[in-house]
């Protein structure tokens, strides 16, 4: 298997845990756009969320990751089938595929192994759809002390990719033929700690531990609960970038 950058078997756990949900009616718009439902491929499938919400849909979805832990760690349904793989190598047959999907992944890959082989597995009709989520939105006391920790305290610690994250994947290359999508949105109900949580599962958190031997979440904890207020729960948005194309021959 191809070396990979590697920022989050150590938190697999947490990252089963912490990490924001799609929306239902999200799985349920990509299955209209395909015309079959036999077999779907979430490639990087972290802890299998993505994929388990595509299970109700798909008769098999077919769900991989570079990491072991992360496999190890994901968890769904029979008709799921969970084995470490990279990108470039799904271990699928040619034009078996009805939809392929990257879920806050495709800017860790190398594209264009990638591309090659969704180009090869998909069917005829079939669709890759990727997305991902930037920056949250809470109320006006957290999201200016969000920001000051998301670029100040951890910024420098972001690998190079996250920028593609904050550009919406604008400056990807995406050599299929895009179909224009509604917008959508992540909603969440969360507690403090299910925040300080989330923040901890960040590939820049990681590094930052690694790097100066002590977890930056704790050290803003009070800060955060400060501005977090009495409310037990609060709503959070995430809005979806969401870039969806059709097998181009």
């Amino acid at each position: 298997m191809a070396d990979f950058k590697d920022y989050f078997s150590s938190q697999s756990t947490a990252y089963s845990q912490y990490r924001p949900h799609y929306p239902d009616q999200f799985y349920q718009y990509l299955t209209k756009l395909c015309p079959e439902h036999d077999l779907a491929w979430d490639c990087a499938t972290g802890n299998g969320q993505a994929a388990r919400g595509l299970s109700r849909y798909f008769k098999e979805v077919h769900a991989t990751d570079a990491s072991d832990q992360q496999i190890a760690a994901a968890t769904g349904p029979d008709n799921i089938h969970f084995k470490v793989a990279d990108a470039a190598n799904s271990g699928l047959k040619a034009q078996s595929v009805d939809l392929i999907t990257v879920a806050q992944a495709l800017h860790w890959f190398d594209l264009d192994p990638f591309y090659h082989e969704a180009k090869t597995i998909l069917k005829k009709n079939g669709l890759l759809a990727v997305w991902c989520y930037g920056s949250i939105s809470i109320d006006d006391q957290v999201d200016p002390l969000f920001l000051q920790f998301y670029n100040d305290v951890v910024g420098p610690f972001w690998p190079h990719e996250r920028l593609h994250i904050e550009n919406g994947y604008a400056d990807l290359d995406f050599p299929f033929e895009q179909i224009k999508t509604p917008e959508f949105q992540i909603d969440a109900r969360w507690s403090l700690d299910d925040f300080l949580g989330f923040l901890r599962t960040w590939s820049a958190t990681v590094r930052y531990i690694n790097a100066k031997g002590h977890d930056p979440v704790s050290l803003w904890q009070e800060k955060f609960k400060m501005a977090w207020g009495n409310d037990q729960n609060k709503k959070i948005f995430w809005p979806l970038t969401l870039l969806i194309g059709h097998q181009d021959q």
